[in-house]
């Protein structure tokens, strides 16, 4: 099997997973069909846009309608499956860490090809594995996991660097570094979430900040309140 055909069945089915997982939390939030595929859609499609258009690449599901059928395939999966594959938080998680595994490697993968450094590689790993999560919950009005305290981006870094570690080995292969890039990720995230890891958490105490920061904005809501109150009433 090519190098380039094995990519494209890892880039498959990242879509696959990520797309479910996007399809999944939309019907959480009682979307329609259409609203749901756009949602699986951009969750599967978001961070391999952003890579190939600062790669100036061409866009991958440009070439081709495949990410789209496999999209809608996604779909009617969760559709017929729903029992299954909507319960719970632990098929989201499971659809999601798998997608972003796949979707580093092929972040990498591509960014390699491309003739850029490792470390280019390494950022275009995790923006292909995270920012189409990122868009997801922004379009679903959901605080981006990206951005809260989750072993998430942290969990991309540490597969890229697992990657570029692997291919420096004697006698390593593309693979090799792959798969262990791959198993880096999703292991990191399953630990975490059962152990609870996280990162520190970046609070400001309101009360560090100047007066002028804080109490203007809290007199004008009370007054809005008190007006409101008052309206009401």
């Amino acid at each position: 099997m090519s190098d380039l055909l094995f990519l494209d069945i890892i880039e498959i089915a990242g879509t696959v997973a990520f797309a479910i997982s996007g399809i999944r939390l939309a019907a959480a939030k009682n979307f329609d069909w259409f609203g749901a595929y756009v949602v699986g859609l951009i969750t599967a499609i978001g961070g391999g846009t952003l890579r190939d258009v600062l790669l100036a690449l061409p866009v991958f599901w440009m070439q081709s309608g495949m990410y789209l059928a496999v999209t809608f395939l996604s779909l009617a999966a969760v559709i017929l499956f729903r029992r299954f594959l909507v319960g719970g938080m632990r098929t989201l998680f499971i659809f999601d860490a798998i997608g972003l595994a796949l979707f580093v490697v092929v972040g990498i993968e591509k960014t390699l090809a491309a003739d850029y450094p490792a470390w280019v590689a390494i950022v275009m790993g995790i923006i292909t594995g995270s920012f189409g999560g990122v868009t997801r919950d922004i379009l679903i009005n959901e605080e981006p996991l990206f951005f809260r305290k989750d072993i998430y981006a942290t969990a991309c870094l540490a597969g890229g660097l697992v990657y570029t570690l692997v291919l420096l080995l004697p006698s390593a292969t593309p693979l090799a570094a792959q798969i262990s890039c791959g198993i880096t990720v999703i292991g990191l995230r399953i630990v975490a979430v059962y152990f609870g890891w996280s990162l520190p958490i970046l609070h400001i105490d309101p009360e560090d900040l100047p007066p002028e920061t804080v109490q203007p904005s809290d007199k004008t809501t009370d007054t809005n309140d008190k007006t409101h109150e008052r309206t009401t009433t």
